[in-house]
């Protein structure tokens, strides 16, 4: 077991599992400037980590997270203040929406509470969500003068289709946990005492399969996002083509035939 812990942000490696839990509960679990870069590295570790196959965030007390940290004003104060200079472009090898998009391992938000803004945008950015029944999400973005900064323009249409996104986005709407389910959202829901434990039985089961294998699905799942299908097809022979040469793969094969579960080594 792997732990790394300051006062924001804790990060846990257990069970082929890594944690990363937001921990302001005075503050809403709201993210600063320094957890901004924190939280990428800790994606980024995360996903090199070989021993790591599936990645929960979480956060602690009431809220998953209510967004930036207007109060600390780290952030807005920079971006509103007219005689600072603000690059027109952002460094996407380390901007939080855009490593969490483009890492191979599986991401689970575990919505132990609200998400607001940006903690929104960034349950919206995980492969899976499992939602507190008492759980929202606030699409807090037009009510306060902004767009959702954060991939939220981009995920969700392609999650649940433009007109509902559409109608979410222009009225900052706010959605129960019901809601979320209805509209394909997140993926549980479960009384707020069981969040935890529902997205760690989740990561186990997916830290259970092939990880290469796993990782492969998800980069092929991405790139067919923009490909057509032809394309598509042809880019998914090439994955398998090494996939047919991992120690894994033959670990697959045999387990099957022997009737026994597999023990993947991620090789």
């Amino acid at each position: 077991m792997t732990n790394s812990q300051n006062s924001d942000m804790l990060y846990e490696v257990a069970d082929h599992i890594a944690t990363i839990t937001f921990n302001r509960p005075e503050q809403q679990n709201t993210i600063s400037r320094d957890m901004l870069a924190r939280f990428s590295e800790l994606l980024l570790e995360a996903d090199a980590t070989e021993d790591v196959r599936a990645i929960v965030i979480t956060g602690t007390g009431k809220f998953f997270c209510a967004g930036l940290d207007l109060r600390g004003s780290d952030i807005t104060d920079s971006l509103s203040d007219s005689s600072r200079r603000v690059s027109p472009t952002l460094d996407l090898r380390n901007t939080p929406p855009t490593v969490l998009h483009n890492i191979d391992t599986p991401t689970i938000a575990a919505l132990n509470g609200s998400a607001a803004g940006y903690g929104m945008d960034m349950a919206l950015g995980c492969d899976m969500r499992i939602m507190a029944d008492t759980a929202k999400l606030a699409a807090a973005f037009t009510s306060r003068g902004i767009v959702p900064e954060s991939g939220g323009t981009w995920i969700l249409p392609r999650l649940i289709g433009w007109s509902k996104a559409s109608e979410i986005i222009f009225t900052g709407k706010t959605l129960t946990a019901s809601e979320c389910e209805e509209m394909g959202l997140v993926s549980q829901i479960v009384n707020n005492n069981e969040v935890g434990s529902a997205a760690q039985d989740l990561a186990k089961r997916v830290a259970a399969q092939a990880p290469l294998a796993v990782q492969a699905s998800k980069r092929m799942m991405r790139m067919g996002m923009d490909e057509n299908f032809d394309d598509h097809v042809h880019h998914v022979f090439l994955q398998l083509l090494p996939l047919f040469q991992s120690d894994d793969f033959k670990e697959g094969m045999a387990s099957f035939m022997e009737k026994r579960e597999a023990e993947f080594k991620g090789r």
